[in-house]
């Protein structure tokens, strides 16, 4: 899980692999699998990089380094 916040300031954690895509309009906004909007506060390559090490501490990285 990776840690978000709204923009009301509420932290919250979503699964990074139920993230279908990104929307940056102009507020970062997460569209999940399910068709779910969350907007977040945080850019674009903070959600990046909090995935790529989310994927690194439970090994899926293992074969692609």
């Amino acid at each position: 899980m990776i840690k978000v916040t709204k923009l009301d300031g509420t932290v919250f954690y979503v699964n990074p692999h139920h993230i279908e895509y990104i929307e940056l309009n102009p507020d970062t906004t997460l569209i999940m699998l399910s068709g779910k909007r969350l907007v977040v506060r945080e850019d674009y390559q903070t959600i990046f990089d909090r995935i790529i090490e989310y994927r690194r501490k439970i090994g899926l990285f293992f074969n692609e380094e």
